[in-house]
């Protein structure tokens, strides 16, 4: 804490005392980040950290396409359309971020719901409804447009590198309770808890709607890797272009409270049969052995949905930012634009 050590805490101005994150997912380097460039002091703690190849550390694995989800809020939508327009400009402007505009094409099963992903449409670019004769007879409509695809092998470590190079520090710590957190800090006002779902281990949080879910992708190279697909009803799947990877994510799975990093063959056989059913321009019905490989990453769900909110807890502020399962690359960025807004609501409460 270098010259902070020297003067009481008490005595700190509030831009000088840092925000501390739990967390360096996602949801935790993103917040970082927009904290970090709206000029407040950020420090992270976190078990895992950018780079790391540990399944519990599922921001390395995720899918993390952008794609409208369907039965949210406005307000939750909202987080989600900002988050296409930070991942956009990155796409635009900065390779290194792994970030890719691609084409998608969108088949429904039923007939869309008012509550449906198609306020998506408000958001994306070149949007449409598709003819009868560009899908499969047995959906009953299909859409195409323009989205974004991230790329996690690339763009967690380009995260950690932006927040170090903001001046945010990493701390590889975990801790047990966040009342081990205030300890270590101090001096701090304002902790974001990013903890996905170890928020149901901290002792002083013990949110037990949160739960592991084990994800499951099989990873195929291929030159074909412009154009994402999705199957949207009962038999839910998704090709997922890496355009600078080479190569589709095949999926998907959700298997609650299993934590098996073993590969299991069966999943892996039935996510390429359902993938190539779905797009069989792409994706073979036998592909060749050495273009296979497959993906591990225990998700950080909850029921119920995310959380996100502020509570004082003494003289102290916690905002909650997790539980965003397969989602937090969809609303990574909307999430942290959210937080900044609260901790600059707190700055002004401390100010006059």
């Amino acid at each position: 804490m270098g010259e902070c050590d020297q003067i009481d805490p008490e005595e700190l101005p509030f831009a000088q005392r840092p925000i501390v994150v739990l967390g360096a997912g996602i949801i935790g380097c993103a917040t970082a980040r927009q904290l970090l460039m709206k000029g407040f002091p950020v420090v992270l703690v976190a078990e895992y950290l950018p780079g790391d190849q540990n399944i519990y550390y599922a921001s390395a694995w995720a899918g993390a396409a952008w794609h409208a989800a369907g039965g949210i809020t406005p307000d939750q939508r909202y987080l989600q359309a900002v988050t296409h327009r930070v991942l956009l400009k990155m796409a635009q402007d900065d390779p290194e971020s792994g970030v890719s505009i691609v084409n998608a094409r969108e088949y429904l099963e039923q007939k869309p719901a008012p509550d449906s992903a198609i306020w998506g449409k408000t958001v994306v670019s070149k949007f449409r409804e598709m003819n009868p004769d560009e899908y499969p007879s047995n959906f009953n409509c299909a859409w195409a447009y323009e989205t974004l695809v991230t790329d996690p092998t690339r763009h967690m470590p380009y995260l950690g590198k932006q927040v170090t190079s903001l001046g945010g520090r990493f701390i590889r710590h975990r801790v047990e309770s966040l009342q081990e957190l205030y300890g270590m800090f101090p001096e701090s006002r304002v902790f974001v808890n990013a903890s996905g779902w170890g928020s149901k281990s901290l002792t002083d949080v013990r949110d037990d709607s949160c739960f592991p879910e084990r994800g499951q992708n099989v990873f195929m190279t291929t030159d074909k890797c412009n154009t994402l697909y999705f199957r949207n009803g009962k038999e839910y799947t998704y090709v997922i272009p890496r355009p600078l990877s080479k190569g589709v994510v095949l999926g998907g799975v959700k298997q609650q409270d299993n934590l098996s990093p073993e590969v299991d063959m069966d999943i892996a056989q039935d996510e390429i049969a359902r993938a190539h059913r779905l797009a069989p321009e792409i994706v073979p019905e036998h592909p060749a052995a050495d273009s296979i490989s497959h993906i591990i990453g225990i998700r950080p769900s909850r029921k119920g949905g995310f959380r996100l909110d502020s509570e004082r807890k003494g003289n102290r502020i916690v905002l909650s930012a997790y539980g965003f399962g397969g989602g937090g690359y969809a609303f990574s960025y909307g999430v942290a634009d959210a937080v900044v807004k609260m901790v600059e609501t707190t700055e002004r409460e401390n100010v006059i």
